[in-house]
């Protein structure tokens, strides 16, 4: 059975895009290869707004965030917690063997500038991780008040997690002056999971020369030279790199400024259903993430049972909720290939729902 995703991800993959991972493979070793990997390059760098490479890892984004730690904390990295992704960050940072502290907030709220800024006034560290969208509340942090506060601080090197971010808002790596970006392919970009993208400047490169532990599948600086070859240090995943060219295309030809208004005219539709039905949005909506809307289950319905008869009558399928707001949450996507019309029929549908439930 195959079914409508709307949920955070992965989400729908295109009958275009799917067609795109069938081109038949070659060598990665090859001219076919070089070409393919070169032909990507100015898309996935316009839509992180950078001038430097973009890597490209067949692995989850969790691979080039581990893989980030390794390369770039010496001293002390500072992880700033709110919501289950960003909270992981601190047990991955600690099960790297590095010395980690959890700057927490409260699930639902964002970071807080002033509170970062007070604890690298201590000089304790020299990274910082921060999910920029955190999908499990839905809440979407302030990226450029972050930035200019860590920028204050020019040894601490920045890594910014923009899994369901990127290619749903407008992202600028080098105008906010971010070290370390990285994403993966299944979610705004609407393709399978199995891809993620990791754009390094030179300052981290050159924190990653100095340390002898940081491994290889995920070693910047193999990332770098095999990229100046036009090549992935190890064997990568040839049809999803034809999968993400084929969506790129799409990307020019809607236009970046167009994309990212459709996610927000999306989102926003979102949002006037959940409070046409008495629901209420999980985070303050001043910070609410546009590429989804995490529904507070304020009414106390039944949430298994509206994500089961949605299932069952209409094969579409929502999310209920994330780690400790599992039940008292759920979560509806509006990334991708999302347009007015699949959001107006999934809104529709879930309408005659709650009134059952109510």
């Amino acid at each position: 059975m195959s079914y409508k995703l709307f949920i955070p991800g992965p989400t729908q993959v295109s009958d275009k895009s799917y067609k795109a991972m069938t081109t038949p493979v070659f060598g990665h070793r090859s001219k076919d290869f070089v070409a393919l990997y070169n032909s990507i390059q100015p898309g996935i760098q316009k839509l992180f707004g950078t001038t430097d490479p973009v890597y490209i890892s067949t692995s989850s984004a969790w691979g080039v965030m581990e893989g980030s730690l390794r390369n770039v904390v010496s001293k002390r990295v500072l992880n700033l917690m709110c919501g289950a992704f960003s909270d992981k960050w601190f047990n991955v940072s600690k099960r790297c063997g590095k010395e980690a502290t959890a700057l927490q907030f409260e699930w639902g709220q964002p970071v807080d500038p002033d509170k970062l800024r007070k604890e690298l006034q201590t000089n304790e560290f020299d990274a910082v991780t921060l999910v920029h969208n955190e999908t499990s509340t839905g809440v979407m942090n302030p990226l450029k008040e972050i930035m200019t506060v860590i920028n204050e601080f020019p040894e601490v090197i920045s890594i910014v997690d923009t899994v369901s971010s990127y290619s749903a808002v407008p992202i600028e790596k080098d105008d906010l002056g971010i070290d370390v970006v990285l994403t993966g392919t299944q979610k705004a970009l609407a393709l399978p999971p199995g891809l993620s993208l990791l754009s390094v400047n030179k300052k981290a490169l050159k924190r990653a020369e100095s340390l002898s532990d940081r491994g290889y599948y995920f070693d910047y600086h193999e990332f770098d030279a095999n990229h100046e070859k036009g090549m992935t240090p190890s064997t990568p995943n040839i049809p999803l790199m034809f999968g993400l060219k084929s969506k790129l295309e799409d990307i020019e030809t809607e236009g970046f400024e167009r994309r990212f208004k459709r996610h927000e005219c999306l989102n926003q539709k979102v949002h006037t259903w959940v409070e046409k039905n008495g629901f209420e949005l999980f985070p303050d909506k001043e910070f609410a993430a546009k590429s989804l809307t995490c529904v507070k289950n304020n009414r106390e319905i039944d949430i298994p049972e509206l994500i089961k008869r949605l299932k069952e009558r209409h094969n579409c399928v929502i999310d209920g909720g994330y780690g400790k707001i599992k039940g008292k949450t759920f979560r509806i996507s509006n990334m991708g290939d999302e347009t007015e019309e699949t959001i107006d029929t999934l809104l529709s549908q879930l309408d005659t729902i709650v009134n059952e439930l109510k």
